[in-house]
Formats: C-alpha cells, sequence, structure tokens
C-alpha cells in the first residue's frame, strides 16, 4: 500500500482531540464586571468595624464617687474621711449639717437646742404639692425636723453658739422655723457671752410661707444687730449655695464673712440679672473667688482647714470675753 494513503487511513480511525485550556503564568488580567455579582456570599464573614465607644463601668453603689470637676474615681471611705473633699482636685462635695457640726465641734460636746421645733402649713399652701407634703417627704428624707439645726458646742478652748443650715431640706430654705431658730440661738449667745457662728447652705426665703418667710430677714438680722452692741463676735460662713434672702439678712451681717471654696454667693441668679441688666456677666460672676476680690467676703477657707482656722480667729475675737 503506497504510504500516502496509509497516512490518510490512519488519520481517520484517531478520534479528534478535545480543546485543552492553554496554561498561564498569572499575568493574565481580567477585566472587572460593570456590576459585580450580589448573590455571592463571602467565604469570611467580616466583622463590624468598633466605632471607638467603650462599654459603660458599671459602678456599685456606695463604693466609689466620680469627681464632677476631675473625673477621678474616690473611694468613699476616703471622701468620708476627708470631710468630702476632693483629694485630686480640692472639689467641695454637698454635705450634712450634721457632718459639718461633727467636724467642727469638740466630740460630744455638741447640745442641740429647740430640736422639737417644726414648721406647720399656715396658708395651707397648695401648688404641684401641698406645702403640708413636701414637708413630710423631706422630713423622711433627711431625718431633720426643718432646714438648720443649732446649738451650742465647742471649738478647741472656746464655747460657742452654732447655727448650721442643710440643703438637702427643702433646698435651705428660711421659713418661720428656720428664722426663729436661727434668732433663739444669737439671743442664747448674747445672753451667755459667746461667739456665735451660722453656717449659711440656701436657696432663700421660703416662699411656701409668704410673708411669714420674709419677716425672718428683719428678724434675724435685728438678733445680731444686738449681739454685736454686746461687743460679742458673730462669724458668718457661706457655703454653695448661699442666696437670695438668706444671703440679703444674717449670712452677710459678720463680723467675719468666711466661705469655702468656689462657693456660689449672691442675691439674684445670674440669668435674672443677665435679663435685667441685658449686658453680659463678667467671668466667675457670683463665686467665692470673685467676690473676695471685691471686699464682700473676708477669708476663702477650705473645709479641711475650717475648723482649725475659726477656732484661730476665736483666739484673738475672744480676748476681750476672757478678761471679763
Amino acid at each position: 500500500m503506497p504510504l500516502n494513503l496509509s497516512i490518510i487511513l490512519l488519520a481517520r480511525m484517531v478520534p479528534p482531540m478535545a480543546d485543552t485550556p492553554k496554561k498561564t503564568l498569572g499575568l493574565e488580567t481580567v477585566e472587572p464586571a460593570v456590576t459585580p455579582p450580589t448573590d455571592v456570599e463571602p467565604a469570611i464573614e467580616k466583622k463590624p468595624v468598633s466605632t471607638g465607644t467603650s462599654r459603660k463601668r458599671e459602678i456599685p453603689q456606695g463604693l466609689w464617687t466620680k469627681c464632677p470637676e476631675c473625673g477621678e474615681m474616690i473611694f468613699d471611705k476616703e471622701l468620708e474621711e476627708n470631710l468630702k473633699v476632693c483629694q485630686h482636685c480640692a472639689h467641695h462635695f454637698p454635705t450634712t449639717a450634721w457632718d459639718r457640726i461633727n467636724a467642727l465641734t469638740e466630740p460630744e460636746s455638741f447640745q442641740e437646742t429647740e430640736a422639737d421645733m417644726i414648721s406647720v402649713d399656715t396658708l395651707e399652701f397648695t401648688g404641684t404639692a401641698a406645702y403640708a407634703d413636701k414637708l413630710e417627704k423631706h422630713k423622711e428624707k433627711t431625718g431633720l425636723k426643718d432646714a438648720v439645726i443649732t446649738g451650742i458646742g465647742r471649738m478647741g478652748d472656746h464655747e460657742v453658739a452654732l447655727g448650721v443650715m442643710d440643703f438637702n431640706f427643702l433646698g435651705g430654705s428660711m421659713g418661720s422655723v428656720v428664722g426663729e431658730k436661727i434668732t433663739r440661738i444669737i439671743e442664747l449667745a448674747t445672753e451667755r457671752r459667746l461667739p456665735a457662728i451660722v453656717i449659711s447652705s440656701s436657696g432663700g426665703a421660703r416662699m411656701y410661707e409668704g410673708m411669714f418667710s420674709l419677716m425672718q430677714l428683719a428678724k434675724t438680722s435685728a438678733a445680731i444687730a444686738y449681739h454685736g452692741r454686746q461687743g460679742l463676735p458673730y462669724l458668718s460662713v457661706l457655703t454653695h449655695p448661699t442666696t437670695a434672702g438668706v444671703m440679703a439678712s444674717y449670712a452677710s451681717l459678720g463680723d467675719l464673712i468666711i466661705s469655702e471654696p468656689k462657693a456660689m454667693i449672691g442675691f439674684a441668679g445670674p440669668r435674672v440679672i443677665k435679663d435685667t441688666t441685658q449686658s453680659e456677666l463678667p467671668e466667675g460672676f457670683q463665686t467665692a473667688e470673685f467676690l473676695i476680690e471685691r471686699g464682700l467676703i473676708d477669708s476663702i477657707i477650705d473645709r479641711t482647714e475650717m475648723k482649725a482656722q475659726i477656732t484661730e480667729y476665736l483666739d484673738y475675737l475672744c480676748l476681750n470675753l476672757k478678761k471679763s
């Protein structure tokens, strides 16, 4: 058989080979689709990216307190031992009347006066809540009969007549009982020839009692004037806040007017003054630091140093009393 014919027959007997993909070196590029497929699930699920906000820490009640001034966390026991003054920035936390008395007087020396005097709802005042209901609510909340505690105690070598207001009771507002107790402790100091000290913390006159609360301004001021005529010292200590009718009466009549740091002190609020005068108020307006520069108060004393400093003042002011 001729050679050419054998080659032809052999070619017909071998089946044609299927097309095979060409091998590539990985350098070829693939054009991306105009719209990427959306029905294909990713092989690895991506976690959402954190926005950087952390979970709020749960702080057990009664263990730690956050300072609103510097943001430091303070162990409650340490805060109590430091008379509720921040050890980091000296911020003065609110405190109670009994805590102030215990910090200022010698142990077991304080004898309360007029402890059973209570307010009555003479005007039968009603509003969003009845005045009588508010009184009962705050008695239960604070354990006090009213917004001031008065009595005789000892500071160092000095026996003193002491009145301490508590802002927790109806904002330390001055009603008939507050005015009467302040007046009586001043009169007792005059009778026994003792120095008198009143620590104020108040939003002003108690308007639930109408004009009866306003009459306390004149009554307390008269008692202090008579006390001064006898040559007896009267010290006024202002704490945050001391405003309105209290500041307009016995709080501003001291032979020495002392304040805790950064206490708000004034008559009307800054918003009322700004709206009335139609002018911008200076920076730090109505703070103790602002007022000491203008001569309204005599000294700013840290709470932790208050007892020692007042005792030193009394050593000087009571020299004539010791001689007599």
